[in-house]
């Protein structure tokens, strides 16, 4: 079993918030065929399935964001599960909005449900990050976070949770740069295999022997003691 959980808050009042992009992420895997309806169980609205032959186990903690782990780690324990068996969709302050990464393990980079799900659950959990974007001042991220989506963000948004649900058994099946085109396909970004390549160095050269190619000038100094120097040095081979 797999479980997938959503992190967000519990209430119509955070519904639309940016911080719950994760709970909006397994509503729409949640309308997949194979899904029974939500229900109450582990200190969460969960639901059963399945996807590409694996039983799936859908949580929306009811913890709110800060308890995360309480109840993903209640079922964990209960189906005797692994960090490598949970994939939590959580919102990404460090993502372009309408960017999504996959990250195995790492720092919570103070996300409060990720720190609690680190602490209940273990580190090397998979992470599907999918990015709000930044408001640009750290005293402005608590109000950004926890506001509703704009309007304009649904040209985005809502491609974005389609995407998820449609190519679901990639994600089951940690088919991660696959799923990223997908994503990026969707939501009009650019995906990472369009970046251009760095450039590569020259055949048998180190950095060093580079910059001290780049660093030699065009002329040697033909007279002066600099000259002389270089005389004494190699000879007069003139």
């Amino acid at each position: 079993m797999i479980i997938i959980a959503g992190l967000g808050n519990p209430g119509s009042q955070y519904a639309g918030n940016r911080h719950n992009i994760g709970f909006m992420a397994v509503d729409a895997l949640q309308r997949l065929a194979s899904f029974t309806p939500w229900s109450k169980k582990f200190k969460a609205e969960i639901s059963e399935g399945e996807i590409a032959g694996e039983k799936i186990l859908l949580m929306k903690p009811l913890t709110f964001m800060n308890l995360s782990g309480e109840a993903v780690g209640e079922a964990m324990r209960f189906y005797k599960l692994k960090p490598s068996d949970v994939i939590a969709i959580h919102d990404e302050l460090d993502l372009p909005a309408g960017r999504a990464r996959v990250k195995i393990g790492g720092g919570h980079g103070g996300h409060n449900g990720l720190k609690s799900l680190d602490a209940h659950c273990g580190k090397d959990y998979r992470r599907l990050r999918l990015g709000i974007g930044h408001p640009g001042d750290k005293d402005r991220v608590h109000g950004h976070v926890l506001g509703d989506f704009a309007k304009a963000d649904k040209a985005w948004l809502e491609p974005l949770l389609d995407a998820i649900a449609d190519n679901a058994a990639m994600l089951v099946k940690g088919e991660d740069s696959q799923l990223m085109n997908k994503l990026a396909l969707a939501t009009g970004a650019k995906s990472d295999a369009d970046k251009p390549a760095k450039t590569a160095k020259p055949a048998g050269q180190s950095h060093i022997h580079q910059a001290r190619n780049h660093a030699q000038p065009k002329k040697l100094p033909e007279t002066g003691p600099m000259a002389e120097m270089l005389k004494r040095m190699f000879g007069n081979k003139d």
